[in-house]
């Protein structure tokens, strides 16, 4: 029907039944019945003029649907109507009507096959919608049914039950979110308790809890206060990280680690870490100054505590120098000691955390806790080179804050053993040659120690020129390492080691030496022992009254052939100076005798000889060398000072005993050409020549002078021209064995002085060793030889010489007066020898040197007076033998010396007079010992007689030649 309209439409056609209403009353009167439009139907009309009228009719009347036709053709009427125009224009829309029912009609006509299906469609679908409604009408009607019976009874317990569930679960995130509420107070607990692990983990577990209820508008403000409290955490655990820089605690160090482990900030931890010890060391190192510098300035209202930290250290005080210097140390080895466990603490956790990871996440986690371990290994090796450099900059700023130059000897030691102490704590801890610290405390010691040898100098001096050389008494096992000076040399290694502690590592040489780091790893300070030894410090080592015992000073003065009170041990050859026992083979009484003459005051102990000032030298050379021990950069110029010390001493025993115009003349060759050279490199280097008014303007300027030290003047309490007491021999020997000792002294001391010395500088102290020291007992021959030769009266000797007759004719059985007169000058020499040594023991070395000179000298006269003969026989040759084997046996009587010094001089000589021409002149070319006029007397007396004129000048001439050289 649908379809109908809608062509009915798009042809602008109308269905019969609304045409007909569309007409008006009147018009519907007069519709054609059905036979006129079977009728019209069944006329014949032309299709075409059947077209033609339906399109004469107006486009209006197919415009739309509410056209109103009728209205239209009224309004079409002309004003004035015609009757027959109007039935002409009524049949003429007659006609069109007629054409249009026609043509609906025959459309109609046309589909009415179509019309009936789609109605029966319609008709079944009809039929179903009827059917569908009864449907529904019943599923409604059991829907109601069900609704009743089941829905609101099952179902209604089961949104109960959904709506419990529900309620229960709020309920516990209400009472979640109440706990979580209340989390805040626990977490201060727990933080006063310094459970930093177990805050963190409490508040990070409340975070997770929080952000499972985030849909709560409560939860929130919960959350950013949770924030805020773990960002106090954070802060108190840095302040807790920062208290184990200067005491470091395992367990509380375990927790602050743990505590950053669980933040998941070990690497910032760390950084933090070292940024805490840094500035540990500067406020340690200020509050310490600060307290001294305040304390000494009392109430004054200098604003210190503004001062920068370099400024603050020119305000000590020397007297709290040292004090301040060691607080200072301390202070630095806690804040080191702690970073030196901290590393431990590291390690051993390596150690722990080493073991294999399994799979999966906890192989990742295990990946991220190595790079953490590696960095924070990293960083700790970094830091030790890092915070020992802020250490030594700080010491640094202290140490050259004050001057030095001006503070007692001791007093220097003492900073120099603490800086020394402080350097090997630099070295323990990261293997550091702390060269700002060497630098800073060369530049004071350099300063220092030019002022205090030079102050020692002239000390030295003045030491001398006051010296009367009397013996200074000390016990027979006296060693220089009983000297406070020298007690650095047992703990070179350990200054601050104390000397029971010394001598408890001694007795086991096995163990192990403990670093610093470890002997104080739980408690003591190394910096906290000087004072103690200080105080401890002892040395015993003079005897009372000179002498061991009352016993030992009683048997000097006895028989001096009796032994029977001589005590055991001074029958020995030696007491060992180190240890006091005697040597395993001791000497018989027959050998003890057969010493007497040799060695004097054999029942004196074997004590060292030496003055107070020579133990003045030993003691500086011990100063000097514990201020070498400890700076070593400045060795060389302390050795350099040293060997000043030995030069300046042995130049001035030289000056005052050994000074002789005769030595030349003696042609004994007493002083060697090293021995000589040595002296004119003392006088040249060190000795101010000007200052004595010799050689004015040959010296330079006053520069060069400060290290020169003018030569010392002989004190005039010595008297050294007094024949009864052998020309002042007591003296001479206390100042030469006291050289010697010294020498002895510095020798023992060479292989430490060579340990101590540059590498490039060793060449000066071998030469110094070489040249210098070797030389002290080469004095003895010409310091002796001056007693030798005033002992004797040789003149004498050659007066009753040259009174002798030597052309005798007849062989002589009785020797010649003058070989008694000597042999009794050689007594009186020996007795006065045996007093002298009542007063200071004579070495055998000494009394050989002696015996040599002056049997030398002796020997020599003798040769002299032979040779001043003018008329001799053979007779008189054999004179001169038996006079020289008479003295030769009575001499051996006298002295233990062997061979007998220039023997074969005499015999030689006195030989020479049997000699040929041809063996004479081959005798001059070989022995050019003998003077000139001594061979001459051998020509002229000896082969006067037997050869001519001409021989004699040719022997007389080969002489000559020999002597040439010679001047």
């Amino acid at each position: 029907m649908q379809k109908i309209k809608s062509l009915m439409a798009r042809q602008g056609l109308k269905s019969p039944q609304e045409s007909m209403a569309d007409l008006s009353p009147v018009e519907n009167l007069r519709i054609p019945s059905k036979e006129e439009l079977r009728e019209m139907r069944e006329q014949s009309i032309d299709p075409q003029a059947e077209q033609e009228i339906i399109n004469s009719i107006e486009e209006v009347y197919f415009s739309n649907d509410s056209f109103d036709m009728v209205q239209h053709e009224l309004e079409k009427l002309p004003p004035e109507l015609n009757l027959q125009e109007l039935e002409e224009h009524r049949d003429k829309l007659k006609r069109q009507q007629a054409a249009v029912s026609k043509k609906v009609a025959d459309l109609i006509l046309e589909k009415q096959p179509s019309y009936v299906k789609e109605l029966e469609r319609v008709t079944a679908l009809q039929t179903n919608l009827q059917l569908a409604a009864v449907i529904c009408t019943n599923a409604r009607r059991q829907l109601s049914v069900s609704k009743e019976g089941f829905t609101e009874a099952s179902l209604g317990l089961l949104a109960n039950q959904r709506r419990r569930q529900l309620l229960t679960g709020l309920l516990k995130s209400l009472r979640t979110i109440k706990t979580l509420q209340r989390t805040d107070v626990r977490l201060s607990e727990m933080l006063e308790e310094e459970d930093y692990p177990g805050a963190i983990q409490l508040c990070l577990e409340c975070q997770k809890a929080a952000s499972t209820f985030k849909h709560y508008s409560c939860i929130s403000e919960l959350n950013s206060k949770l924030q805020d409290t773990l960002e106090q955490i954070e802060e108190q655990l840095d302040v807790a990280l920062s208290k184990t820089c200067k005491h470091f605690d395992v367990s509380h160090y375990t927790k602050v680690q743990l505590a950053y482990t669980l933040l998941g900030k070990t690497q910032t931890a760390m950084d933090q870490l070292h940024m805490h010890f840094t500035q540990a060391i500067h406020n340690t190192v200020f509050q310490v100054v600060l307290g001294y510098v305040e304390l000494c300035a009392g109430n004054a209202d200098t604003k210190f505590q503004k001062m920068q930290y370099k400024d603050l250290c020119t305000h000590i005080t020397p007297d709290s120098y040292i004090p301040c210097l060691t607080d200072l140390c301390k202070a630095l080895w806690e804040v080191m000691l702690s970073y030196h466990r901290t590393m431990q603490w590291h390690e051993e956790q390596d150690k722990q955390e080493a073991a294999p990871a399994p799979d999966g996440a906890a192989a990742a986690k295990s990946d991220e806790l190595v790079v953490d371990r590696s960095y924070v290994k990293k960083k700790l090796e970094h830091g030790l080179t890092r915070i020992w450099q802020d250490v030594q900059l700080k010491v640094k700023a202290y140490i050259l804050g004050t001057d030095m130059s001006n503070f007692k000897y001791d007093d220097f030691i003492v900073v120099l053993d603490v800086i020394s102490k402080l350097m090997q704590v630099g070295e323990e801890f990261c293997g550091s040659k702390s060269e700002v610290l060497q630098e800073s405390i060369k530049r004071q010691s350099v300063n220092y120690f030019k002022n205090y040898h030079r102050a020692r100098l002239e000390e030295l001096r003045m030491f001398l020129e006051n010296e009367t050389w009397e013996l200074c008494p000390v016990k027979s096992n006296f060693n220089i390492a009983q000297l406070h000076e020298f007690k650095f040399m047992g703990q070179c290694r350990s200054p601050s080691v104390s000397p029971s502690k010394q001598a408890a590592s001694s007795s086991t040489p096995a163990q192990e030496e403990l670093s610093l780091f470890q002997e104080y790893l739980q408690e003591g300070n190394p910096f906290e022992m000087h004072i103690e030894e200080k105080e401890e410090e002892t040395e015993d080592v003079l005897a009372s009254n000179g002498y061991e015992s009352d016993e030992l000073e009683k048997s000097v003065y006895q028989d001096y052939d009796s032994d029977s009170d001589v005590p055991e041990e001074l029958k020995q050859d030696y007491v060992d100076e180190q240890t006091g026992d005697a040597p395993l083979k001791s000497l018989s009484r027959e050998t003890i005798r057969s010493k007497k003459k040799s060695d004097y005051n054999l029942n004196k102990t074997n004590a060292p000889i030496l003055t107070n000032t020579t133990l003045n030298v030993i003691r500086l050379v011990g100063k000097y060398m514990q201020m070498m021990n400890i700076l070593k950069p400045i060795a060389f110029d302390v050795i350099h000072c040293v060997s000043q010390l030995f030069d300046y001493y042995l130049y001035a025993v030289y000056t005052f005993f050994g000074r002789n115009d005769m030595y030349e003349s003696s042609g004994l060759g007493l002083i060697s050409s090293r021995l000589r050279t040595t002296l004119n490199r003392i006088q040249e280097n060190l000795i101010d020549m000007e200052a004595l008014g010799e050689n004015a303007g040959v010296h330079g300027p006053a520069e060069d002078r400060k290290e020169k030290v003018p030569s010392p003047h002989l004190s005039q309490l010595v008297v050294l021209t007094n024949s009864g007491t052998l020309y002042g021999l007591a003296q001479r020997v206390v100042a030469t064995e006291s050289l010697v000792f010294l020498a002895e002294q510095f020798e023992s001391l060479q292989s430490h002085l060579d340990t101590m010395m540059p590498a490039a500088k060793k060449p000066f102290l071998q030469q110094f060793y070489s040249q210098t020291v070797s030389t002290a007992s080469e004095l003895r021959k010409p310091i002796y030889w001056i007693v030798a030769a005033k002992a004797i009266d040789y003149e004498q000797m050659l007066l009753l010489m040259s009174g002798v007759k030597w052309d005798i004719r007849e062989i002589m059985s009785q020797h010649n007066v003058y070989v008694d007169v000597l042999l009794k000058e050689f007594e009186e020499f020996n007795k006065r020898l045996g007093d002298v040594s009542r007063h200071v023991r004579i070495p055998l070395p000494v009394s050989n040197v002696l015996w040599e000179h002056c049997i030398r000298l002796a020997n020599r006269t003798l040769v002299e007076g032979y040779a001043n003969v003018k008329k001799c026989s053979n007779e008189g040759r054999a004179l001169m033998q038996l006079d020289f084997q008479q003295f030769l046996m009575k001499l051996e009587k006298l002295t233990d010396l062997r061979p007998i010094p220039d023997k074969e001089f005499v015999e030689t000589y006195i030989k020479a007079y049997y000699l040929t021409e041809n063996d004479m002149e081959q005798f001059i070319k070989n022995h050019r010992e003998y003077s000139m006029k001594q061979l001459a007397n051998l020509v002229n007396v000896c082969l006067g007689s037997h050869i001519n004129k001409k021989a004699r000048q040719k022997l007389l001439a080969a002489i000559d030649d020999i002597d040439r050289p010679k001047r």
